[in-house]
């Protein structure tokens, strides 16, 4: 069994990759987008990451525009990490050089079930983004 440990090295801190997902400017690479209530996943295959040991990175956002107490970001945060933590052997072995951004879109608090179900959902789409990718190349 694969270990569930979170490592530092499968969260998403550099600036320059964080631009290049999130931003409006076009980079190098095609930017996909999928939600699942409560959550939207953004994602992009960093090709400058392309080695045998990279692994897919991702960073967690709740805007305080949607949560205005930090309290409840943190939570939404933690609960989200820990859904991430558990379901991430969903993503294909050729995923391994992925960014991924989980961005938080609704305006209230919800249950680590809906964190989880809306996670595993988007996990699942990108694994067959990278399935329907493989067989047309």
């Amino acid at each position: 069994m694969p270990s569930l440990r979170l490592y530092k090295k499968e969260k998403l801190r550099s600036h320059a990759s964080l631009e290049l997902l999130l931003g409006s400017h076009t980079g190098t690479g095609e930017v996909h987008r999928a939600i699942t209530y409560p959550w939207r996943a953004v994602w992009r295959v960093n090709t400058d990451r392309k080695y045998s040991g990279a692994t897919p990175q991702f960073v967690i956002i709740v805007p305080k525009r949607r949560l205005r107490h930090a309290v409840h970001r943190v939570t939404m945060r933690r609960r989200m990490r820990e859904a991430y933590r558990l379901h991430r052997h969903i993503l294909p072995p050729e995923a391994s050089a992925v960014d991924i951004a989980f961005i938080y879109v609704a305006s209230e608090i919800t249950t680590y079930d809906m964190a989880c179900r809306s996670l595993r959902k988007l996990l699942e789409r990108i694994a067959a983004r990278f399935a329907s990718q493989s067989f047309t190349q």
